[in-house]
């Protein structure tokens, strides 16, 4: 398809406008009068539980745009080993999305341990996230990749789905390699977290995640 191809399969959900976020979904999985069987706060209560690295996603920038774009990422996932497939999901209303979209492509970058204070800048909106930040280009798109990250993963816009008030993104693998010394930066139960060596199983944990990842 081409990296021309893969933008324009990934912005087909904007018809043809400028690039801005997409309004939050009109849900409804219940009737009219009927209370929802499970409120947003206990739904985030219960599935804080389930710990989960952290990523930040990338993507260079494009004609007419002020640089390139990047967010904290809490939803991503390995999908497919043939074809090498990844995942990640992010809010309907991100307006950093669109530019990723636009772009075509997407670096992934796995933040290790000690990398707090780069997720909480990309967890925020409004501000220059790769102010101070190291990075070079990504192999093959030209993504940056993050100085430090335990490792990333160079893609390609595969395809675009929806999932309520969020967007299924689809990548296919181009290049990919890690630091097999790092350790990973966990997100568990709002915080982040750390492995620990001396006591398996029972995570260092750290500050309270100031905009929480997406």
């Amino acid at each position: 398809m081409g990296h021309a191809g893969a933008a324009a399969f990934a912005v087909r959900y904007l018809g043809g406008r400028p690039v801005e976020a997409m309004p939050r979904p009109e849900l409804r999985c219940v009737r009219d009068g009927e209370p929802a069987p499970v409120g947003q706060a206990e739904f985030r209560r219960v599935l804080g539980s389930f710990a989960s690295g952290v990523a930040v996603i990338t993507a260079p920038g494009t004609q007419g745009e002020p640089g390139p774009a990047g967010f904290a990422c809490q939803s991503f996932s390995s999908l497919s080993l043939e074809p090498p497939l990844v995942c990640f999901m992010v809010g309907r209303t991100s307006t950093t999305w669109p530019r990723i979209a636009r772009a075509g492509v997407f670096c992934v970058n796995v933040l290790s341990a000690g990398q707090d204070e780069l997720c909480r800048a990309f967890a925020v909106s409004g501000a220059d996230k790769f102010a101070g930040v190291a990075y070079d280009p990504a192999p093959v798109s030209g993504s940056p990749r993050l100085a430090g990250a335990a490792a990333w993963i160079d893609c390609a816009v595969h395809a675009v789905h929806t999932g309520g008030d969020h967007l299924i993104v689809v990548g296919r693998v181009a290049a990919l390699d890690a630091d097999g010394t790092a350790e990973p930066l966990l997100f568990h139960r709002g915080r982040f977290a750390r492995l620990r060596g001396d006591r398996p199983g029972r995570p260092a944990r750290g500050r309270p995640a100031q905009g929480r990842p997406t």
